[in-house]
């Protein structure tokens, strides 16, 4: 399994403030990153698999609406977090 508890406590502590706060904005950006980007690299070696695809697709526009959420509730977060996580707008 490509995310375990001590993966996801990590995220969650590291931009979420604690790893008990899994309902915050920017931890759920970052853990949305982290699945977008093993999602990404099991699609470069799996081309016709059209349910991961479909898949990333729905996650990419899940992150998107909280980072504009996010955006409007709070622009320096949305900024930091953006450079942290190398998302590009």
């Amino acid at each position: 399994m490509y995310l375990t508890k001590e993966v996801k406590a990590e995220i969650f502590k590291k931009h979420g403030g604690s790893e008990g706060n899994t309902g915050s904005t920017e931890g759920q950006i970052a853990l949305f990153t982290h699945r977008i980007n093993h999602l990404t690299g099991h699609l470069k070696n799996n081309q016709k698999d059209y349910n991961t695809e479909r898949s990333l697709v729905r996650l990419v526009g899940k992150r998107r609406s909280l980072l504009d959420y996010l955006k409007k509730k709070d622009i320096e977060k949305y900024r930091i977090l953006i450079k942290e996580l190398n998302i590009r707008k």
